[in-house]
């Protein structure tokens, strides 16, 4: 693990992050003005130069191999000083660490994705499928964070109708669908995923299917078995929720939690992972919300550092504000519309989570096809709308402040 870069932050729109396990640095695109060549960009484009003249590359399509093509010239330029383009792009943050963990064999792939989901949003490029679909297996938790949906209670009540678990067989239509079409799966959203009672089956069913399967969990429900499972699935990042360095500050955001069964349980993870499976390129990711300035960034990365590979926190965005906000004026197309897409636990589809009470959504994944969705005519329709800068046109968008 590495240690902690006093430089380790960044704004990215209204966005803090901070790593402590890696160096963050970036490109040259509309939101960020860092172009900075280190030694591990060089060893990066070496590596991919190396692995040109393999079947790892001539194997791969005419299209992925253009979007490689523009990931060496974006290299060559970090190396050479010169700004990059408006199309090109370098690993940044936390793909460092994922990167050193991917095998050769797979090098192409995670390239191909990595640029997709972080330029597809900004050259505006819609293609077959997003790329990055997060499921829902539970909009139920055992917490009531301060700053989450849960708290709200006309959400969080058994007859809101938002509460539930996913039914196994919309779960495997899903997957069946997006293997081979989506490269990164993300288990998570409104609710606690490892509170399904089918959360290991979830994780056997998608085992090698995706090259960056993602879970966001509290870390309060982990055992043994639900750790052996994650660790034995092929899981590419294990991100525990945590957003405090202190029992009192702790359990007063993340109500219901209780601090030292969140520690012991993600000591207990790096335990079995260290001892079981010490060859696991899993990355562990400690992740937080900044809610107010009792939380010293500094200090909470200075504590979790030492627990996963990546501390990252977050500005917080009120949830509150999503349907209560006056109506503002932000120009900006919101680019979750082409970067991923959210399926509930009911199979409902919605373009984010912001809006979790679904006033967007018009879709269902139990008798539509993810593809159909993504390009349907109401997909492209609210693109558009954003596109032309009218995006205070569409409810809740027109109360969002994000980008």
């Amino acid at each position: 693990m590495a240690k902690k870069e006093k430089d380790g932050q960044r704004v990215h729109n209204e966005l803090i992050t901070v790593d402590a396990a890696i160096k963050i640095k970036g490109f040259k695109n509309n939101n960020l003005d860092i172009t900075i060549a280190t030694k591990e960009d060089s060893q990066i484009f070496d590596r991919i130069v190396n692995l040109i003249d393999t079947d790892y590359y001539t194997k791969i399509s005419d299209n992925h191999k253009t979007i490689i093509s523009k990931l060496l010239d974006s290299y060559k330029n970090a190396l050479a000083g010169t700004e990059l383009l408006h199309d090109q792009y370098i690993l940044a943050g936390h793909e460092l660490v994922e990167f050193d963990g991917i095998d050769d064999t797979q090098i192409f792939r995670y390239l191909v994705y990595r640029y997709k989901y972080n330029m597809y949003p900004i050259l505006k490029v819609v293609d077959d499928y997003p790329p990055c679909v997060q499921i829902e297996p539970s909009s139920i938790c055992n917490f009531k964070c301060v700053f989450c949906y849960q708290a709200d209670l006309t959400f969080n009540n058994k007859k809101s109708g938002f509460l539930g678990r996913m039914d196994f067989e919309i779960f495997k239509k899903v997957i069946d669908e997006l293997e081979g079409n989506v490269e990164s799966i993300t288990l998570a959203s409104r609710g606690e995923p490892t509170l399904h009672p089918k959360f290991d089956e979830m994780l056997q069913y998608m085992k090698g299917k995706f090259l960056a399967v993602k879970i966001n969990s509290n870390a309060s429900l982990l055992t043994d078995k639900k750790i052996h499972s994650i660790l034995s699935n092929d899981v590419q990042t294990m991100v525990f929720s945590i957003d405090a360095a202190s029992k009192e500050l702790y359990e007063k955001l993340r109500v219901n939690g209780k601090f030292e069964t969140t520690i012991k349980n993600v000591e207990r993870f790096n335990e079995i992972k260290a001892k079981h499976y010490p060859d696991s390129k899993l990355v562990t990711r400690i992740s937080g919300v900044k809610v107010n300035e009792m939380q010293d960034v500094e200090t909470m990365t200075e504590f979790w550092s030492k627990y996963a590979d990546i501390v990252a926190f977050t500005n917080y965005m009120p949830w509150e504000s999503a349907y209560d906000n006056p109506i503002n004026d932000l120009k900006q197309p919101c680019t979750e519309l082409w970067r991923r897409l959210f399926i509930w636990w009911d199979g409902k589809v919605n373009p984010c989570d912001y809006d979790y009470k679904s006033k967007l959504s018009q879709w269902n994944s139990k008798d539509k096809s993810i593809s159909d969705i993504w390009n349907s005519g109401g997909y492209n329709g609210m693109r558009e709308t954003h596109l032309n800068e009218q995006r205070n046109e569409i409810e809740p968008c027109n109360r969002c402040v994000s980008a």
